[in-house]
């Protein structure tokens, strides 16, 4: 009996969070469509005809099957199930507000328009040129990589460059500190003219944004290295470049990785800037020249797409730091 409970608890907490999106579907499907401009053009989608709507409906049964997904997966685990829990409330949310935007951007066009269409609407950019924009995606892509990992490799030697060596610190930290509060796209003329392509350009401006918060935390971390650790390692018979990579960069690690994830966001922010100045492609790119047209329905359709990037980039250093400092498990909260 206890079992049975548990399980329809379970199935219950599962309902409530996919059923803001099974609303939303409910919705589109049955209120009809008043507003006479909107386009329900079919556009061809893996071998099918669909207009807006099939599409919206689609995305929004996509979301259901990934959390509902996520729901059974996470009852395996009690933390799991406490985080999936936890985020039901936020679901539901998120399938009520897209329901009201359908209706109010879609259905009626109550929005003032074009600026703001519907979540409908925003697919349309998707129908039409989504291999464009996937090219714009991989474009951002490419350039965010490059500038982003020499921004870290610069950021990090730099950082344990000032933080080792007094006289390094001396030269280095002024220029830093009064650099490293610049915006990176003021920087955008001197790059332009110093470089020979606008990509290695924007590269510049990345690096420079990655540089200085990663450069500094680095460098606090190395310097706030307990004296102690050292004396060990030396009565152990370590050398400089034992001490330097075996004890100050692993103490620096979990400053280093704040870094890391605080210039994350400034380098998409300059990303974002650098392509909507002067680059052939991007996301940014793709954003001013929809602009230039009035396409806003193409420029929600590029945030999105940012939105989503982030999200995974912003997984994908949470793991890296989750791996490099799991031993601090049980340490800290």
């Amino acid at each position: 009996m206890k079992g049975n409970n548990k399980v329809l608890r379970h199935a219950n907490a599962i309902l409530f969070s996919i059923s803001g999106f099974i609303i939303a579907i409910i919705v589109n499907t049955l209120v009809p469509q008043v507003a006479s401009d909107v386009s329900l053009e079919e556009y061809p989608f893996a071998g099918f005809l669909v207009n807006i709507n099939d599409a919206y409906r689609l995305v929004l049964a996509l979301l259901i099957l990934w959390y509902l997904g996520n729901g059974l997966y996470a009852v395996k685990s009690k933390e799991g199930w406490k985080k999936y829990t936890k985020q039901a409330k936020f679901r539901f949310a998120c399938g009520i507000a897209l329901a009201l935007w359908d209706v109010l951007g879609t259905k009626l066009e109550v929005l003032p328009q074009p600026f703001f269409p519907g979540p409908a609407g925003i697919l349309r950019a998707f129908l039409m040129e989504g291999s464009f924009i996937f090219e714009n995606t991989l474009y951002s892509l490419r350039l965010l990589a490059a500038g982003f990992i020499l921004g870290v490799i610069f950021g990090v030697g730099t950082g344990i460059l000032i933080g080792w060596f007094p006289k390094v610190y001396y030269w280095v930290a002024p220029v830093l500190n009064i650099t490293g509060v610049i915006p990176a796209v003021a920087w955008m003329p001197f790059a332009l003219t110093l470089f020979p392509t606008p990509f290695s350009a924007a590269v510049f401006l990345i690096v420079i944004c990655v540089w200085f918060p990663v450069a500094s935390l680095t460098a606090s971390g190395v310097q706030s290295t307990p004296k102690a650790q050292f004396e060990v390692a030396r009565t152990l018979g370590a050398k400089t470049v034992t001490l330097v990579f075996r004890v100050a960069v692993p103490h620096a690690l979990p400053q280093i990785f704040t870094g890391i994830n605080t210039a994350s966001a400034f380098a998409f922010t300059t990303l974002v800037m650098a392509e909507m100045m002067g680059q052939p492609g991007g996301l940014g790119y793709y954003i001013n020249a929809s602009k230039v047209w009035s396409a806003y329905y193409k420029v929600f359709a590029a945030i999105i797409v940012m939105a989503i990037l982030f999200s995974v980039i912003t997984k994908v250093v949470a793991w890296i730091e989750h791996r490099a400092l799991r031993w601090q498990k049980g340490l800290l909260k």
